[in-house]
């Protein structure tokens, strides 16, 4: 069972700051919620038997200045309580962001989906995180508020840094994620695979991302971002292959080179043979998804080239 002795609804990110800095140890802030429940139960609270006492629950989705998104010089910004259905609904996003879609659609349904915000996946910092490889392949920053001597201040820290380790953030006592800010991919082509134990409400394996923009005669690697999940304890951007294919002709060949480059990046404890497979092939179908999504074809071999 949940219990809290007290549940606020600050209306103002200064009265939610002010009250969490008051709150008892082990008090919690509440955005969507979609992840309190599984928290508790699962023993991710300390507790195995799954009853949690909150001393106070402070629900922030009535703040006003947490909502919505902006475009500004090539930088989305999308406050903390954006919800992840909004990929899927939003012609903006969907233009700006276009591997967001087919990340949102493996998200749990439709229900969880209206209430869960990428903030909060992002602040629970599971490793397989679905909304983390995207945001870390568009270079993504937290934006983060707290009080200090009673001023309230901001700071932005890069995802990489923000994201510590399984379950752990870089987010200090009173800190709010109050949004998430990375940069916009229209133009782009935009993929997302996933695979884990089961299909419906599936928890990831392993998961890639991958935005691709071809030249302008559609021939070559014009640009790439690339991050995998799942395969460590934080996401991994795919720097070195992104490196590698820029420029590169758009064929068979080089894709297939490109997905075996990231294979020996699984750090996993378990099932790392299974990954390094997963990988491989997920990092060659997220660049073939993402080339389809922007209406790239991919050029074939000649028969008797030899390749190298």
């Amino acid at each position: 069972m949940l219990q809290c002795d007290q549940y606020l609804t600050p209306s103002s990110l200064g009265e939610a700051l002010q009250l969490l800095s008051q709150a008892p140890a082990g008090s919690r802030l509440l955005a969507g919620g979609t992840d309190t429940l599984p928290w508790a139960r699962q023993g991710r609270a300390g507790d195995v038997s799954g009853d949690v006492h909150i001393p106070h629950v402070i629900d922030v989705s009535g703040i006003s200045e947490l909502l919505g998104y902006a475009i500004d010089g090539g930088r989305v910004r999308m406050g903390a309580m954006l919800t992840i259905q909004q990929f899927l609904e939003d012609p903006v996003l969907l233009k700006h962001l276009p591997m967001m879609p087919y990340c949102a659609i493996w998200f749990a349904d439709d229900q969880i989906r209206r209430q869960a915000t990428l903030v909060g996946n992002l602040v629970n910092a599971s490793p397989a995180a679905d909304g983390a490889p995207p945001m870390l392949a568009l270079n993504a920053t937290v934006e983060i508020a707290s009080l200090i001597d009673g001023i309230q201040q901001r700071r932005r820290v890069a995802l990489g840094e923000f994201l510590v380790g399984p379950g752990r953030t870089a987010l200090l006592p009173g800190d709010i994620v109050t949004a998430i800010e990375c940069d916009s991919a229209a133009g782009y082509g935009g993929a997302f695979e996933k695979v884990g134990h089961r299909r419906s409400l599936v928890i990831s394996v392993a998961c890639a991302t991958c935005c691709v923009k071809p030249s302008a005669d559609g021939r070559h690697f014009a640009d790439v971002r690339l991050a995998l999940g799942g395969i460590g304890p934080v996401p991994v951007r795919l720097y070195d292959v992104e490196d590698f294919l820029r420029g590169k002709p758009i064929s068979s060949d080089v894709i297939t080179k490109a997905a075996a480059m990231p294979v020996d990046r699984v750090a996993s404890r378990t099932r790392r043979e299974y990954r390094r497979d997963v990988v491989r092939g997920f990092t060659e179908r997220a660049l073939i998804d993402a080339l389809a999504d922007c209406g790239t074809s991919i050029t074939e071999p000649a028969r008797g080239t030899a390749d190298g």
